[in-house]
């Protein structure tokens, strides 16, 4: 290959692209690093506006839920990863490995693998055990075979050295350094103006999916207890409505907020507002007492505390950096509880504040996008 023209990465994910900031920022890291970066996602509900400095492609799918929409993803972008001109395939996730895999057998070019969890422990599986079945065997049929991988956490690599005995680079979801503000349009500053006003009111924020073990609805029954606070919620999921009902069967819609889903450029706006931000999880299998939420490092950037509940990785951070606090028990008023308590702690702690923003020097995407680029760099 003539030295002047870079090496194509095709950068596959299940998902439309908008909201997924690990992809964004493996595909930004390394098409500033050389790279000639094509990232490849499929369109969900409705095409979504893309403004990214590298190409990237959406494809259209009959089906939407379920198993199905899984084997109809992983044949369409068997095609698309095909027929594109490429060097290296960079996989996301085991629901777009049978492709890749496939595909970088048959056009002789490395594969890449990117493991964001543990895929057949997602809680949306725990009472579907066909389907989980079937998703371990795919993990045995692939993930024997894999050279180039790297995962989110220490524990998730270790539970894949133990049951493959592979080794995969440890690249954590932490935001980048940067801490200049987004630029947002004006309708993303309309959805912002309506926040009501706080009013002396201290601001909570989830953000993150709302699905099953979220911790949301924890959330949403504490705010009967806390009048003094809003509660923001950030994300969308499967039990967004289901929440929203709640919400108002407990009379609570001037003072929980759903937002929707928002780019990441957008969060960003509301993350650096708030007074608390949340990683509450319930315990429904390795994938979530494993995880290492990105959301943590988001706090953390803008100096917001965290309440977190008390899991391996989530710990190591929380109890070595004193970043907040960690929590096994989630009942209402319990729960309400700590949160005053907290809010009342770090009222009078600004300089803690100060010391998370510094914090996040430390732990920020600059640092870990070194292992991620020396993985692809040596891939074979």
């Amino acid at each position: 290959m003539p030295r002047n023209i870079a090496k194509r990465v095709l950068i596959s994910v299940s998902n439309d692209l908008v909201t997924d900031q690990r992809v964004g920022k493996v595909s930004a890291s390394l098409q500033r690093n050389g790279y000639d970066v094509l990232l490849i996602g499929c369109i969900k509900k409705e095409l979504k506006p893309l403004d990214r400095p590298y190409q990237t492609y959406r494809f259209n799918l009959f089906f939407r839920k379920k198993f199905i929409f899984y084997l109809e993803y992983n044949l369409r972008l068997l095609f698309v990863l095909l027929f594109k001109r490429k060097n290296i395939l960079l996989c996301n996730d085991t629901d777009a490995l049978p492709a890749n895999f496939i595909a970088a057998k048959l056009c002789r070019v490395p594969l890449v693998f990117d493991a964001h969890e543990l895929f057949p422990e997602v809680p949306e599986l725990a009472n579907r055990p066909g389907v989980k079945r079937v998703w371990e065997k795919i993990e045995d049929i692939f993930f024997p075979h894999l050279k180039n991988s790297y995962t989110v956490c220490q524990s998730i690599a270790e539970h894949y050295k133990q049951k493959y005995g592979i080794t995969m680079g440890i690249v954590r979801n932490i935001p980048n350094k940067d801490t200049a503000p987004s630029s947002i349009n004006s309708a993303e500053r309309k959805r912002i103006s309506l926040l009501p006003p706080l009013e002396g009111k201290k601001l909570l924020l989830y953000q993150g999916a709302i699905n099953v073990g979220r911790g949301v609805d924890w959330l949403i029954n504490a705010m009967s207890y806390l009048d003094n606070c809003i509660l923001c919620i950030c994300g969308d999921g499967d039990f967004l409505q289901e929440m929203k009902t709640l919400t108002k069967e407990k009379q609570l819609e001037e003072r929980v907020i759903f937002t929707g889903r928002l780019p990441f450029e957008e969060l960003s706006q509301y993350t650096e507002k708030a007074d608390l931000g949340f990683v509450l999880l319930e315990n429904m299998g390795l994938s979530y007492y494993y995880s290492l939420p990105n959301r943590i490092f988001d706090y953390m950037k803008y100096g917001v505390p965290v309440l977190a509940s008390n899991f391996p990785e989530i710990a190591r951070i929380v109890k070595t950096h004193q970043t907040g606090k960690l929590i096994s028990h989630y009942e209402s008023e319990y729960l309400a509880k700590v949160i005053f308590e907290m809010l009342k702690e770090w009222e009078n702690k600004p300089e803690d504040k100060v010391r998370l923003k510094e914090l996040s020097k430390e732990y920020c995407w600059e640092n870990e996008e070194k292992v991620m680029l020396e993985i692809v760099r040596n891939a074979k």
